[in-house]
């Protein structure tokens, strides 16, 4: 995984779970910059997903619990748009909390990507 990649997925993940929380706190329900945000994080994860996958499966990575990652890999692009579909198929103030929620389990799986992907690769 691209370590740089990894930072920038954080902090966009992180910045997207504190604006679900600040419109939740606004009362107001998820709306187009809620699309917005988790389409940039997505377009990260699917990102680093290719560029992961390609790693392992033709690259020549190999990693002690392969199967473990490629299944992370797939949670990892999967999360957030259906956090944001649960949360705008019904808008109310709690949509934003959804949202939120969906950031956090996401940055959760990707920081398990990372600790499952540098044992394997040595300096990385």
């Amino acid at each position: 995984m691209i370590e740089v990649l990894v930072l920038v997925i954080t902090v966009v993940l992180a910045a997207v779970a504190a604006f679900g929380l600040v419109t939740t706190v606004a009362n107001r329900p998820p709306g187009q910059v809620h699309r917005i945000a988790v389409g940039i994080a997505e377009v990260l994860l699917v990102g680093q997903a290719a560029v992961a996958a390609y790693r392992v499966l033709v690259g020549g990575v190999t990693l002690p619990e392969q199967s473990t990652f490629l299944i992370y890999l797939v949670v990892s692009v999967c999360v957030l748009p259906i956090a944001l579909q649960f949360a705008t198929a019904e808008p109310s103030r709690w949509g934003g909390t959804v949202v939120a929620v969906g950031a956090a389990a996401t940055l959760v799986v990707v920081l398990r990507l990372q600790g499952l992907w540098l044992p394997a690769v040595p300096g990385a």
